[in-house]
Formats: C-alpha cells, structure tokens, sequence
C-alpha cells in the first residue's frame, strides 16, 4: 500500500482522502479508535489548495502547471486540533497499554494521563492558563513526558532545555525571552537552574510521588476550550547573534505533520519508538507525541543510543546519530526517518535495504519537516522527496519569483506547517515570513535559506544551505555537492566540506581506513579545480553537537589546528587525523 509521499502528481486542486492509507503492517488493534479518527475527520474536512497564476505569470504554462502540481502535498483532513487529544484518545481505547519505557521503569496510558491530569491542575493553582508558556528544564526520564502532557492540558506550551546541555545563560535566556513564570524540572536538578524572579519552580518527579487526593476518572479542564491556533511548544533555535531565537509552534502545525502519512511513520499499539534526540531539538516531539498519539511505547534512551535503537520498531534520527549504528544489529527496526542535515546516499541504502526508510527535510520553523521521500535502494535518486499534506513548497529566486523546474533557487515553505513566528523578535519575522502570493487569502510562508530543484518527476533534490554557499577565488561552490562527490569515494559513509579561508576549501569523511588521496582525486575528476579541496581529513567518525548534527564548529577547529594548511599555502595535500 502506498503512503502520500509515494503517489504521482495530481490535477491541481483535486481532492485527497481525508484519511491517509495505513502501512500494510497495520492491523486490527486500534480499530476501535480509527474509527473515531475516520469520524472526526469527516468534520473537519479541509478546502483544497489552489495556486493564484497570477504569481506564476513569468512561467510557461508547462511550468505553470508542474509548479502547482509539484508544489503542493495531499490535501488531508485533521482528525483532531490539537495533539495532546489523540493521547487522551489512546487511554481510552488501551489504558493498560505500555505508554513509556525508561530503564527498567514503565508507565500504562492511563496512570501516565491520571499523572498528567494531576500536575495540570497544579500549573492552574500557580495561574498557568491557555496561552502561557511553561519552561520544562529536564532530563530525559518518564516525568518529562508527564510534565509535556501536563502543559499541553493547561493550555499551555512547553519549553523544553536539556539542563547541562544548556547551560545556566542559556537557560536564563529561554525563560526572560519565553516569559516562564512556572518551571518544571526534576529533584535533583532544581539547585542548577537561574531561575527568573519570582518564578515557581516544580519538581515533576516529587508530585509524582505524592499521595492520590482525587478520583482516578477525575480529568483536568482548562479554562477555556483550546483550538488548533493555541501553541504547543516553543523551541529555541541558533542564532545569528549566538543568543537562540524562540520559535512558535501550535497544535495545528504539530498536528498536521504527526497525524497524517508520511509523518505518522506507521506508529500504532504494539510497536514501540526510540527516543534519543535531545528534547530542544524539534524531532524529539516527533519520537514522544508522535508516539504517544498512535498508541505505540515509548523507549526513552539511558546512556547508549543502540540499546534503546535495539529494541525500537521506529527509530527518528539525523543522519550523524544513524552513521553511529550498526545497522546489522538494528534489524529489529521496520521503519527509519531521518532529517536535520543532509543524508550520505550510501547511508539511506544500507538502512533502506531492510527497513522502510524516509529522508526528511525542514527546519524547525516549518513544524519538525515539510518534505519527505519513502526512499527504496534501486538505483533511484535520493531526495527530499515531495511536500508532505496540506503543505507547499515553492522554488524561488532572489526577487521571489518561481524558478523554472529543474532550475535551483530558495526553497520557500506554505501551509499548514508554517510556524507562529519568533518570539519578541519582528525583525527576524519580517526577514524570514512571508505573505503567500501563491496560496493567498492572508496566508505566510517562510524563507527556509535551503537551496533546492525539482526533479522532471517532481520530487525536490537538495543543495545545501544559502549559507553554504561560498565563493572561492571567485567562484560560487555549493559546499554539499562537493561532500556528496566525497561520500562516493570507496568506505565513505560521511563527508562534511568547509570554506577554510579565500584560498580553498578544507574536506573531512569518516571512517578513517577512507583513501583520502583517493577521495580527493574524485573530486578533481568529477567537479572544477577550484571545489577540490586543499586537505582531505580523514576521521573515525564525525564529531556531534547535542542536537546530533555535524559539529561543524569542531571541524574547523581540527583543520586549524593541523597546521598542514598553513606549511603549504594552496599546495593539495592528504593528512589523516584521529579524533
């Protein structure tokens, strides 16, 4: 059976099914409350999209048509409006059901929702009311999902900080920035947090433990009835400056993307998801509400990555995390999505020669992804696939006008996943938002600064960032076309390019045992003289940043420090480095 991603293009504006087909591995055990997502999408049916041709005008009409037809995802109902309902939806339908796992410890969907429900009405005591922000400054552990579930039953959204990760001027930041006037934590972390003044600081885990004073049935309701518009989490994302920037993410967004295919990755009773990211990265509500929502467990990692990933039947990870794995040991896993940074080829075909696998695309300010390719190892181009449901990509140049197909310009994202916007920040908002002169009637759409084509058949081939996009000796070089090259040199599972100075570039793959001389002549057979790199470092592995991307930062720093590219000026060289 075939999932959203996976259908050919479509007559501009014709209608999807509201319910996304599921995977062929579905079975009978959550009838019950299919039945009930198939009722309430009947009440939520959504408006086909339709681009305005006016905005398409210095197009041929060929491209006219593909643009539309390539630009815009399925169009899908919602079978609920915001994402903590499905959860609720699931204690009913299997409240005995393993909701989370967590060294050694579990939770049942209904002691974990009793939890939620509990610490819910403690933020309303303390005045959090729909609307508000709550600072959730944890470990990972069963307590985090219960403080998450318990903010989103107050109307609330959550903003998650990894404590010691992020440290206290980080902290201090979210909470002055996200004006948390309650933070959620665990024991034994409250001591290590700055906390605002006048703030309220709750230990999760403590009123756990508290004695039950009220009825089991007992279910917490907010103030007043929420909506897909009221937000869901805030997450707090690099900047330019070095001081995060908050992004707005509502029910709606999350929904869009977990509750629909691809992004629902055939989640459901009886399988269990990994979750290894760390919890202020966006696709760390993927792994836990995505989840929870579908009614599968949630293995929550200790400190080894494998051993959660040994026991999962889906795994999200960036294509870092993922090289780190021995796929050999992880045949246990059925489907695998990947997003965050660009994906080795190499690396898809090795995981997608046994299990489903989906290469994603999509920052943060576009809900989690907003592409996605079901990708099969048979000789096919790995992409970033299509636009995911009720969602558009658009492919523009610099005076944001549509680029003929295959032509590369900036990939702009619309719909249903385009976030709230930063918090406190309307320069940013202006740069970055947009009106939607395509889909109209008052909508944005947001400036992704990736750069991007489409295929003849209409899937989105990725090229880096605008950012990566460097000049040397004068020339344009798009930094991951020459990383790609690098990545299909023989043993290389990963290769990352960095400008390193006016001169050249400097290049790193992994394993170690990679012929760098080899690598590079690759490079100088395949791209001009001046994207062949100055040095190959070869690496046992890449260094990870705690969002488990590539740690660029490090890189330069290694390269830098070998000296090798100052001894010799422009002269190629190869130098091996351990790390």
């Amino acid at each position: 059976m075939r999932t959203a991603v996976e259908e050919s293009t479509r007559p501009a504006g014709a209608a999807w099914s509201a319910i996304s087909p599921l995977p062929d591995f579905q079975d009978s055990a959550d009838s019950e409350l299919s039945a009930e997502l198939e009722s309430s999408a009947e009440s939520a049916a959504l408006p086909a999209l339709a681009f305005n041709r006016t905005a398409m005008a210095n197009l041929s009409l060929d491209d006219q048509v593909r643009f539309e037809c390539f630009g815009q995802g399925p169009t899908e109902a919602l079978p609920f409006d915001c994402i903590h309902h499905p959860i609720e939806a699931q204690v009913q339908a299997q409240p005995e059901a393993i909701a989370i796992e967590h060294l050694g410890e579990r939770i049942s969907y209904a002691l974990l929702d009793r939890q939620a429900d509990r610490l819910a009405r403690r933020l309303a005591l303390h005045g959090v009311a729909p609307g508000d922000r709550v600072a959730l400054f944890v470990h990972r552990s069963i307590a985090m999902v219960v403080g998450i579930l318990a903010v989103l039953k107050a109307g609330a959204s959550y903003v998650p900080q990894h404590v010691g990760v992020a440290k206290a001027p980080q902290l201090r930041h979210v909470a002055e920035v996200a004006a948390t006037r309650v933070v959620l934590t665990l024991s034994h972390l409250r001591d290590q947090l700055p906390l605002p003044p006048g703030a309220v600081c709750l230990a999760i885990d403590e009123l756990m433990a508290e004695p039950w004073g009220e009825p089991a049935t007992s279910r917490f309701v907010p103030r007043r009835p929420l909506s897909g518009a009221d937000g869901c989490f805030t997450l707090f994302t690099s900047g330019t400056t070095g001081m995060p920037n908050g992004v707005q993410v509502t029910h709606h967004n999350v929904c869009n993307i977990l509750l629909t295919e691809p992004g629902r990755l055939g989640m459901r009773p009886g399988l269990k998801v990994s979750h290894i990211l760390a919890i202020a990265f966006d696709m760390a509500a993927w792994e836990i509400l995505g989840c929870l929502a579908h009614g599968a467990t949630l293995v929550i990692r200790g400190a080894s990555i494998a051993e959660a990933v040994s026991r999962a039947d889906v795994v999200i990870a960036t294509p870092t995390i993922l090289s780190e794995l021995d796929a050999d040991a992880c045949r246990n896993v059925q489907v695998v999505a990947v997003a965050g940074e660009p994906c080795p080829k190499p690396l898809a075909d090795k995981w997608a020669s046994f299990c489903t696998f989906y290469n994603s695309c999509g920052p943060t300010e576009t809900t989690i992804v907003n592409t996605a390719q079901h990708y099969r190892p048979d000789g096919r181009l790995l992409t970033i696939g299509k636009p995911t449901p009720n969602n558009t990509v658009y492919v523009l140049d610099e005076q944001r006008r549509p680029c003929a197909i295959g032509e590369i310009g900036e990939m702009w994202a619309g719909g249903a996943c385009v976030s709230a916007g930063y918090l406190h920040n309307d320069a940013l908002n202006a740069e970055r938002y947009a009106a939607d002169p395509f889909l109209g009637h008052g909508r944005r759409m947001f400036r992704t600064r990736d750069l991007g084509r489409w295929t003849e058949d209409g899937e989105l081939e990725h090229f880096g960032r605008v950012d990566d996009q460097v000049k040397v000796r004068g020339f344009r070089v798009e930094l991951d076309s020459v990383s790609s090259v690098l990545e299909q040199a023989p043993h290389c599972e990963r290769a990352v390019s960095l400008k390193f100075d006016e001169r050249g570039l400097v290049a790193f793959v992994a394993p170690l045992s990679v012929d760098t001389d080899a690598a590079r002549d690759l490079v100088a057979a395949t791209l001009p003289y001046y994207c062949v790199p100055m040095v190959v470092f070869a690496l046992d592995s890449l260094p990870m940043t705690d969002r488990g991307k590539v740690d660029k930062r490090k890189l330069m720093g290694l390269a830098q420090a070998s000296g090798r590219l100052e001894r010799r000026g422009t002269a190629a060289s190869t130098q091996e480095v351990t790390a």
